[in-house]
């Protein structure tokens, strides 16, 4: 009988090419020892597997520091009160020491949470009941932990007693927060102030407001009411902007326009744009004008006419940069701000839209986050709320830093926009501002939201100008005029600042 003729045997070489770095790899790793003669196949899969472990691992420690604790103070997490069961929650502070939210035992030994401050803070604070929103639920993870000393709290496991929750400082200033809450009286509307260099968070006040001390009682009503008490306007609340726009305006007009500084306009007080008619406050003919004027009297003329000059698409991206139809970089609820105007639409469009109203749609939140970016030299803050947590026997656990969200305009543009604002203060529509112990730049918005209503009332601005230590918005709505209404109230927010740190 014949022997069968042996095969060649295929290099495993040329093979290995056909399935990649990877394989290579594991095939090479594979390779039987002389002392250890295991199939080749077995040890490929064996390592294959164990790569799999290895990644697996550091992936779970990644998510574990990182996007894991989103998750975990997600208001949408189920399991935020896990640690409930043996944990009191904790307290919540102003930066100045005065305790805002705490919990306290019931006659039924049940903890239910306390604000001492009753509707001061309310809507910031937020609430812990029929779901969680505010600070009650972007610092839950930290109130419902204990870093107590920890022979008290095996003690106290051992008892099976609750052990306290740590404490959460925010970067809330009480005596601010008091001032901007009785300034904007019975007015409808929010105030947000934040230190341009930090992103710091010192005040936040919204209107119409409620009792957290009895919102079990009303909860049914205040989810009915029309007024919309629990809605924090300062995050939530869409407005058209009005002329505070126009900052931003005037940011794309710099970029188009390298001789922007020749800008000219003769007002009149009325003027047609792209079919569209536009008039300044009052008919007011401002005469000639350039660029500084046209933002110290808030000419509405001077830019609709600027404004049908720009490219639309760069006009939008400017938009977004500054966070219009964009996600913002707070652990906060809120509302996206709106920029419609895009390279397909309509040249009727762009009159409105320079001058802030149109579909432009903005939170006071956001417009005090530019403004504040303008006073820092372009670098936009990203805005917190939380300065740091304490256990409750007064050890730090945890201290919040600064971070720069990113740059979203060069120096030069905010030192260009900062004179302008200036010129607001100095010789126009803010000039209550003027001729005070400290300098201030600013910017006045009176915005048309619906027929037969009145304006409601914006201002935003920052002080002092050679070195930023404060950012203002402020809204009133249905107040009318921002230079009648929001600028009183920032006048006063602003002197309580200074009365107290300077």
């Amino acid at each position: 009988m014949k022997k069968m003729k042996e095969q060649p045997t295929k290099k495993i070489e040329s093979t290995d090419r056909n399935h990649g770095v990877i394989y290579s790899i594991l095939n090479w790793l594979a390779k039987p020892s002389e002392k250890l003669k295991l199939n080749r196949q077995i040890l490929v899969v064996a390592y294959f597997f164990a790569f799999l472990f290895v990644a697996l691992i550091v992936y779970i420690g990644y998510y574990v520091a990182v996007p894991g604790k989103e998750d975990v103070t997600s208001p949408y997490n189920p399991r935020q009160n896990l640690f409930s069961d043996r944990i009191i929650k904790g307290s919540l502070k102003t930066s100045d020491g005065k305790v805002i939210a705490k919990s306290v035992k019931g006659q039924d030994g049940e903890y239910t949470r306390s604000y001492p401050a009753g509707r001061l803070f309310a809507q910031v604070v937020g609430y812990d009941i029929y779901g969680k929103s505010g600070l009650e639920s972007s610092a839950n993870y930290y109130m419902y932990s204990s870093h107590s000393n920890i022979f008290e709290r095996i003690v106290k496991d051992l008892k099976d007693e609750k052990n306290m929750g740590d404490t959460v400082y925010t970067t809330l200033d009480y005596d601010l927060q008091q001032s901007a809450y009785n300034a904007l009286g019975n007015y409808k509307g929010a105030v947000v102030v934040m230190e341009p260099d930090t992103g710091k968070i010192l005040t936040m006040v919204s209107k119409p407001d409620y009792d957290p001390n009895s919102l079990k009682a009303n909860w049914e009503y205040l989810n009915q009411d029309e007024d919309s008490a629990l809605l924090n306007r300062a995050t939530q609340g869409l407005y058209p902007p009005g002329s505070t726009f126009k900052i931003v305006t005037a940011l794309e007009y710099m970029r188009e326009k390298k001789n922007w500084k020749k800008f000219s306009y003769t007002c009149t007080g009325t003027t047609k744009v792209d079919h569209v008619n536009i008039k300044c406050a009052g008919k007011t003919a401002h005469g000639e004008e350039d660029l500084y004027d046209a933002m110290a009297n808030s000419c509405n003329c001077a830019f609709v006419t600027l404004g049908s000059d720009l490219n639309f698409a760069s006009y939008r991206n400017t938009a977004e940069s500054l966070l219009l139809n964009q996600k913002l970089p707070i652990n906060l609820e809120y509302s996206k701000s709106r920029f419609a105007l895009s390279k397909d639409s309509d040249k009727s469009e762009m009159p409105q839209t320079a001058i802030g109203q149109g579909e432009t749609l903005m939170t006071p939140l956001l417009n005090c986050m530019i403004v504040s970016a303008v006073a820092n030299d372009g670098v936009m803050m990203t805005p917190y709320l939380t300065d740091y947590v304490e256990s409750y026997d007064g050890n730090l656990v945890k201290k919040f830093t600064p971070t720069a969200y990113k740059e979203v305009m060069s120096e030069e543009e905010a030192d260009a926009l900062t004179d302008m604002m200036v010129g607001v203060v100095e010789e126009g529509t803010a000039g209550a501002l003027s001729g005070l112990a400290h300098t201030y730049a600013g910017k006045t918005g009176s915005a048309e939201h619906a027929e037969n209503a009145s304006p409601h009332a914006w201002f935003v601005g920052f002080s002092p100008v050679e070195d930023p230590q404060i950012a203002v918005c402020v809204i009133a709505e249905d107040g009318g005029s921002g230079s009648g209404v929001a600028v009183p109230i920032a006048k006063q927010i602003f002197t309580t600042y200074y009365e107290k740190y300077k």
